[in-house]
């Protein structure tokens, strides 16, 4: 159940800014991402390969590379985790945050069982002795519905299934009860049936564990069915924010608009070709000064080209009624109001 608005964020991203070291010097990845969450909070970020999914989730846990130039702040219960040394953040990760990657395989280590693995974080964190946490291991991977958990202990990574593997990593986020868990795109390399067991499974053990969830996705069935609120990035910006009905019930961004309309849907005859959006993504080595999607869009105006656009309230009426600020709808698009709200 979510806390109090009135109460202090648990994460708090404001103004976050990445341009990673190229050998064209210094590109900015994120154009100032702003958001907070609080506990049992379920937020999605969407977007085509390349938006700043990703890097925004690597810049919450401390991943970036070395010479990426990070400003902004990010708040977790009330630490500026921009502002903390490595061994700092190594004590955060995995104790009050934690990641779930996309491809288990590679994210896993294969010359350790996956005991091991899980018990790590409860050492190096709670201070557990190897057979207590051995025993912990066991009961994670209980937890996560590992079948045959007790003979799997010592299995390695290669001797397990892909959603096997992933429950795994699973159990590694969950280990010491963080505040808030990422999963970046968890069920990528995974059949259609065990992602909606993982995905379930994880909305389960976030809700039991009262923690944030930031899930990463460019699928839209899925954010549908696993998180409250979504962010949609362009560009390295956000150019629309709203609670997930909201979202699917008027989409008020040019960018969503054609997102939303590119989907395959069921009940389509055959042969029914799927919309496209014209044009293609701006290199990152040459940002548009202006919206990003400018060139792509069938709206654009003069002034969309000359400054990148400030995020904009879409009125709700049931706003009256007190909804939350967090179901509050914004759109980075100066003509919204001009233009046909989808639905």
């Amino acid at each position: 159940m979510n806390m109090s608005r009135n109460a202090p964020p648990l994460l708090s991203v404001r103004d976050l800014r990445v341009a990673l070291q190229t050998s064209h010097g210094h590109v900015e990845a994120l154009r100032g991402v702003n958001f907070e969450m609080q506990r049992g909070d379920t937020l999605g970020l969407i977007g085509e390969s390349g938006c700043g999914k990703s890097l925004t989730a690597l810049a919450v846990m401390g991943l970036l590379p070395e010479r990426a130039k990070v400003s902004g702040a990010i708040h977790l219960n009330g630490t500026d985790l921009t502002q903390l040394n490595e061994a700092d953040l190594c004590e955060m990760r995995g104790a009050r945050m934690a990641m779930i990657f996309q491809e288990p395989m590679t994210a896993l280590n294969p010359l350790h069982p996956i005991w091991k693995q899980i018990a790590e974080p409860l050492q190096l964190h709670q201070g557990m002795d190897l057979s207590r946490a051995k025993a912990r291991a066991l009961e994670l991977l209980e937890r996560v519905q590992l079948p045959r958990a007790k003979e799997r202990l010592d299995a390695y990574p290669h001797q397990l299934s892909g959603g096997q593997r992933q429950r795994v990593m699973i159990s590694i986020a969950l280990a010491c009860q963080p505040d808030i868990l990422i999963a970046d795109e968890p069920t990528t390399a995974l059949d259609v049936t065990v992602q909606k067991e993982v995905l379930n499974l994880i909305r389960q053990l976030v809700a039991e564990d009262g923690m944030g969830l930031l899930l990463i996705s460019h699928d839209l069935g899925l954010m549908r069915d696993q998180v409250d609120r979504v962010m949609v990035m362009y560009g390295g910006a956000v150019v629309e924010s709203a609670s997930t009905e909201a979202l699917f019930e008027k989409r008020a961004h040019p960018y969503t608009q054609g997102l939303f309309a590119a989907r395959p849907q069921l009940g389509l005859k055959r042969g029914t070709r799927l919309q496209t959006i014209p044009g293609n993504v701006p290199d990152i080595f040459n940002w548009p000064q202006g919206c990003a999607f400018a060139d792509r869009c069938p709206y654009v105006q003069t002034n969309c080209r000359q400054s990148l656009p400030q995020l904009e309230q879409v009125p709700n009426p049931k706003q009256a009624e007190g909804l939350p600020a967090a179901a509050e709808h914004w759109v980075r698009c100066p003509q919204w109001q001009h233009l046909e709200v989808a639905a």
